[in-house]
């Protein structure tokens, strides 16, 4: 049976990278579909939130040009609710696996938790489907934004990204889907890859999440009544073998990562219920 896919992202239906992961996707003969939010969503992590018409969450057909044939929608909604209504039916049948991405800029290190891009799988992973955030490392802190409150925003650069290297990260995610489909279902593989010809690319490793992003966000300035924030680079040391790490050295990097799960260094004991025992 041929393995049904949502393809989403934080960046909005008309995103390369979101054309990119969808054409090689169908290409390795998986059944696509598209739907990703109708306005750019980044740093909305894994939000519940939509625009509403009477009640009903606004949805619009979408045509893909490279792509003939595939379904694809704009939601005025986040990546996470997105994915739910998707595994609910809302657009055909529910998927066997949700990519999200391609992202334009890396999710790296601990700022995964702001993402749209990663918030959608961890949705697909909290209900049952397997899910795989995808990113390509293209921002400076020059070119981002502060909506995520330090994960990674590019502005949209029209001119410059169509000639971005998305396909990289597309064929580096479809290669791995194979890993992603045979681990559990609680698990989400994120994946980023360097903005470099798929020919010149060291390789692809395991990275450990860095203790922070590429970026991290500041208060500029605060005032009465307002704040205004920045992002800067970050001015933490790169710890070998983490995310940001294998980037930075020309590879691809993939962590398996889980959302939800529950801490077991913390004492409460004291609070276990007397009946027990």
């Amino acid at each position: 049976m041929t393995l049904r896919v949502l393809i989403t992202n934080d960046d909005g239906i008309a995103a390369p990278g979101l054309r990119w992961l969808a054409r090689t996707a169908a290409a390795r003969g998986l059944e696509v579909v598209v739907a990703a939010p109708s306005e750019e969503a980044s740093g909305a992590s894994a939000a519940m939130s939509a625009v509403e018409r009477d009640g009903r969450v606004v949805v619009e057909e979408h045509s893909i040009e490279e792509l003939p044939g595939v379904p694809a929608y704009g939601v005025a909604g986040s990546p996470g609710l997105i994915t739910l209504i998707a595994l609910h039916g809302a657009f055909g049948p529910a998927p066997a696996v949700v990519l999200s991405g391609v992202n334009r800029g890396a999710n790296a290190g601990r700022a995964v938790l702001h993402s749209g891009t990663v918030g959608a799988a961890f949705t697909a992973a909290a209900n049952g489907c397997h899910g795989m955030a995808v990113s390509l490392d293209v921002l400076s802190a020059g070119e981002a934004s502060a909506g995520s409150g330090g994960a990674a925003i590019a502005v949209p650069r029209r001119d410059r990204d169509e000639r971005r290297h998305w396909a990289t990260a597309a064929r580096v995610a479809l290669d791995l889907l194979p890993r992603l489909t045979a681990g559990p279902k609680e698990s989400v593989l994120n994946v980023n890859a360097p903005d470099l010809p798929y020919e010149r690319l060291r390789g692809v490793r395991r990275g450990s999440l860095a203790g922070f992003g590429q970026v991290q966000m500041t208060v500029a300035e605060a005032g009465k009544g307002f704040v205004r924030t920045a992002l800067e680079e970050s001015g933490e040391r790169v710890v070998p073998g983490t995310d940001v790490a294998w980037l930075a050295e020309g590879y691809a990097s993939v962590t398996a990562i889980r959302a939800i799960t529950e801490a077991s260094d913390v004492d409460l004991s004291d609070l276990d219920d007397p009946r027990g025992g």
